[in-house]
């Protein structure tokens, strides 16, 4: 009767085991990947319309706009120029200014 006992008892202790193991959750093995974005320079006075259609606020039409306005004055002297341009304002110039050079 000891021998019934012992492997009802070992019987029902793994059943338990089992029982309440089954709640736990495991994560699963992840890699992060970081994504560096390396965004291109634009050169305001040797860039061209395709170029600067990557700006972020300018379109086709603005890029025209730039690139008239460089051939019409001779080139740009500063960055902050780029305000004088119609259509062109403090917001498109400070969103792009990490990317603009002369």
């Amino acid at each position: 009767m000891n021998v019934l006992s012992l492997k009802t008892l070992t019987c029902a202790l793994l059943t338990s085991i089992l029982l309440f193991n089954s709640n736990v959750v495991f994560a699963d093995n992840t890699v992060s990947k970081d994504t560096v974005i390396v965004e291109q320079v634009i050169h305001l006075n040797k860039s061209t319309v395709d170029d600067l259609v990557t700006l972020k606020g300018i379109g086709h039409k603005k890029a025209q706009a730039i690139v008239a306005y460089r051939d019409q004055v001779g080139g740009f002297k500063s960055v902050n120029d780029l305000i004088k341009v119609k259509g062109i304002g403090e917001k498109v110039l400070a969103d792009n200014i990490g990317r603009l050079k002369i």
